[in-house]
């Protein structure tokens, strides 16, 4: 008994009968199919009239296995840095940025140390929302933190939750994330970061981020 296996992964049809391949589609017999599930176990299926649609359930099977494996993979990514603590979260995602200049390292180094850490380092990632972004700024505000730093210091936190949501962390749109209300400029303006605090958080009144794909922390 012959079978025809489609690309990795996906599978195999054929016959179970005395007819050769060649002869298959003029045969009445049905196809039949084989495959792994989703516990790597082999399994089959039968009652296929015709090749198109033998292939058909088995492309199915395939994207189901697919999904089946995208989810569990971004449920584990979740349970690992939704807990983890912002202070360990954001030296992991340095130690990723393999590509900074020394002076680059060194002025990230005194953001994390003297403005974000004192401040969020024992909080934990899934535990951010635009409350959260909003006491950082008033924080530098009362400590009468220079505007340009500010903006560096905002730049940075937002860009460790955009790396968070790249993971799943948050579920807020790529556009609102793209487009925050208070930005560097409206810092260095001199614009209170509270009149514009709901827009500072990159998803408004929702929580969102995540980390660029080669700033994430190692996975």
């Amino acid at each position: 008994m012959a079978a025809r296996t489609l690309a990795r992964g996906m599978g195999s049809f054929f016959k179970d009968c005395e007819h050769p391949e060649a002869r298959w589609s003029r045969c009445p017999h049905e196809y039949k199919i084989r495959y792994r599930n989703a516990a790597g176990k082999q399994a089959e299926e039968a009652g296929f009239a015709t090749q198109g649609k033998a292939i058909t359930r088995l492309t199915e099977i395939y994207n189901e296995k697919k999904a089946t494996l995208r989810s569990q993979s971004k449920v584990e990514r979740i349970q690992k840095y939704g807990t983890m603590r912002f202070e360990e979260y954001a030296e992991e995602r340095k130690a990723g940025q393999r590509h900074l200049a020394v002076d680059s390292v060194r002025h990230l180094d005194s953001l994390l140390e003297h403005h974000l850490t004192p401040t969020l380092g024992s909080r934990r990632m899934n535990s951010f929302d635009h409350k959260v972004v909003d006491l950082f700024i008033r924080t530098m505000e009362r400590s009468k933190t220079g505007l340009a730093t500010q903006a560096n210091a905002f730049d940075e936190l937002r860009a460790i939750l955009l790396d968070a949501h790249r993971l799943g962390i948050y579920s807020a749109s790529q556009h609102d994330l793209r487009s925050p209300g208070l930005s560097r400029a409206a810092i260095l303006a001199g614009r209170s970061g509270a009149a514009h605090a709901g827009a500072a958080w990159p998803n408004g009144p929702k929580p969102e981020c995540g980390p660029g794909c080669t700033n994430s922390p190692s996975r």
